[in-house]
């Protein structure tokens, strides 16, 4: 199939093509995420999750399905006291927590769309975010960790469709709304919304090649098929440790209520305490990038913690090497990799019927409803076990970016999304990721566009070229290096750079790791920097 170009009439026929095709194939359950919670409260009322808070064991609040459905609906009609209302777009802020987990329901049961922000998104970062969704409402935590977040609040108060700011934790200003009385507020006689199941649900932002975040788009039809797909479909205890803000982090909050599934919370990644609560809990199943597997078992190992009960660890997000998965099998349990995006969450899964040379070597067989094509350059099939591009469809893909214009550059005729991922296919339909196209860099699983941190070093006055490009790290698989040429007469340290980007207000994890001085690239004949040299050298080097 040669590329052809496509307008965004023609782009939206073929969604709609598709999302017939997947209905009439069972794949769209066709209800809303409000109705799903609700058969999942009265199917799985006394299911448990447990939020833990920081480090500490007795730091733990313990909700039961119907706790949160109640105390979601009681949120839901706090919030259209407050002129929250359906299509509204409402951001959320905050650590994996059990406030978090209500208000996406009671978001959810209104009829808006959730915008969940990573914590770690700095001012800069969450002020484009609000600006560009046209959010209604914001929640954020008064402090979390080391990080003071009631500055930020004048800024954000000045944006023209931000009507309320709600905070989370001690020390409410007065400017804001205390997300106490939200979470206090009966759940009364309050009906939820009826929204079509092809309706945005979701909205949230991820980095890709272009210099601002991306909004991906999902309906409550992908989500739910996401969700409930037979790989996911366990009653294990399940250990989860990714942000509330993550694509994964999100969905993990709403599975317990709507499928059953019991989880653990923690708010953040401390190896040893991890350990503990496996060992404690008798925790089955976990998951996450690489780093989590590799210091978990050093934790466990310095500790003496029992590993047992775990059974299954699913790895995404960076490379991930043969070595880890046999160091998860040495100590009792299957790990393996698996590939997916926030466009289009797992297009891969890793059963633990798969060999040990599958899961150390390839990123996953192709999951049920998704297809996986090859291309080249000029958009057509490639035999099996050729590299190219990646592209992908099936019933959990995004339905668009919130900007349209975007939608231009990554959909092929047929409704097939272009991944920027480079890789092959094998008899068996595993894929392998061998390299990357899109210009980006994934350290400890989360992306982080090259450009948007060019563009930031850029304006440093000392900076006169600047290429951005990841390079290998044993624990988060890739860091930020920067290549800089100076100004005549100007230099340059690491701690400048630093400096320079905290003053700038970006999240910490783009801050340049490793600065090297050049005076001068090597470009392509159309002048652009060959960054896959660069790449190159800092693989050899490492």
């Amino acid at each position: 199939m040669a590329a052809q170009s496509l307008d965004i009439e023609s782009i939206r026929q073929d969604r709609k093509i598709l999302q017939e095709r997947w209905r009439s194939l069972g794949y769209y359950p066709d209800k809303t995420l409000s109705q799903a919670l609700h058969e999942g409260v009265e199917r799985y009322p006394d299911v448990e999750s447990y939020y833990y808070s920081g480090d500490d064991e007795n730091q733990l609040c313990r909700l039961s399905n119907r706790d949160i459905f109640q105390a979601g609906l009681g949120a839901a009609s706090a919030l259209r006291t407050l002129g929250i209302g359906p299509g509204d777009v409402v951001a959320v802020q905050l650590p994996t927590c059990h406030e978090a987990a209500i208000l996406y329901q009671g978001i959810i049961h209104l009829g808006a769309t959730v915008l969940p922000i990573v914590h770690m998104y700095g001012e800069a970062e969450v002020a484009f975010v609000l600006r560009q969704s046209r959010a209604r409402m914001l929640v954020l935590p008064t402090r979390w960790r080391n990080t003071d977040y009631i500055p930020r609040y004048a800024r954000f108060q000045s944006l023209p469709d931000l009507r309320h700011l709600v905070a989370v934790g001690p020390g409410v200003p007065s400017s804001c709304v205390d997300a106490k009385h939200l979470l206090a507020t009966p759940a009364a006689e309050f009906v939820p919304h009826a929204a079509h199941p092809d309706e945005i649900a979701l909205l949230m932002y991820t980095s890709g090649t272009t210099s601002s975040p991306k909004g991906v788009q999902h309906t409550h039809n992908t989500l739910l098929w996401e969700w409930g797909r037979p790989a996911y479909n366990t009653q294990s205890l399940y250990l989860s440790c990714l942000p509330a803000g993550h694509y994964t982090g999100f969905s993990f909050m709403l599975r317990p209520s709507i499928y059953g599934a019991p989880t653990v919370f923690v708010d953040r990644w401390t190896p040893s305490f991890a350990a503990r609560l496996i060992e404690k809990h008798r925790i089955g199943e976990s998951g996450g990038t690489p780093i989590f597997l590799t210091t978990l078992l050093k934790a466990a190992q310095e500790s003496g913690a029992d590993l047992g009960s775990l059974k299954h660890f699913g790895m995404g997000g960076a490379s991930i090497t043969p070595s880890q998965v046999a160091e998860a099998a040495a100590a009792g349990f299957v790990a393996g990799r698996i590939y997916g995006s926030t466009e289009h969450p797992t297009v891969t899964w890793m059963t633990r019927e798969d060999s040990p040379e599958k899961r150390g070597y390839t990123d996953g067989g192709v999951d049920e409803g998704n297809e996986v094509r090859i291309i080249d350059e000029q958009g057509n099939d490639l035999p099996v076990g050729s590299e190219g591009e990646i592209v992908t469809r099936g019933p959990e893909l995004f339905v668009g970016y919130s900007d349209p214009a975007l939608d231009l550059e990554c959909f092929m005729p047929g409704g097939w999304f272009r991944t920027g991922d480079i890789g092959r296919l094998d008899r068996d339909n595993h894929l392998t990721i061998t390299d990357r196209k899109k210009d980006i860099i994934i350290r400890g699983g989360e992306n982080i566009s090259s450009k948007e941190v060019e563009d930031v070093l850029a304006d440093h006055p000392a900076v006169a070229e600047v290429a951005v490009v990841p390079m290998p790290d044993p624990v988060y698989g890739e860091k930020v290096c920067a290549y800089v040429v100076c100004r005549p007469g100007q230099a340059l340290t690491l701690d400048e750079v630093k400096a320079h980007f905290l003053s700038a207000g970006v999240s910490k994890q783009k801050i340049p790791e490793r600065l090297l001085l050049v005076e001068q690239f090597s470009r392509t004949p159309s002048g652009k920097v060959k960054k896959f040299e660069l790449r190159q050298t800092l693989r050899e080097s490492a």
